[in-house]
């Protein structure tokens, strides 16, 4: 996946889907990341938590979120 933002951002992100688990990351010195989204009610919900590391071996959480699909 590529990210990109207004300040002129972009990172590139690896990508994996596994059974009712999505995962995505980016190793870089100095600041890497990882998401991991759970998919429950039916694949209607994804619950997830990005991390980061500054590192490269200690990990903290940054950001918790859930996604849910509305009609």
């Amino acid at each position: 996946m590529l990210y990109f933002d207004e300040r002129g951002v972009s990172r590139i992100y690896e990508m994996t889907l596994s059974g009712n688990v999505w995962k995505m990351w980016r190793n870089s010195p100095g600041f890497s990341q990882r998401f991991t989204g759970t998919l429950v009610d039916k694949g209607r919900t994804i619950i997830g938590v990005w991390e980061l590391s500054k590192d490269g071996s200690n990990w903290e959480r940054d950001l918790e979120l859930t996604y849910t699909r509305v009609k």
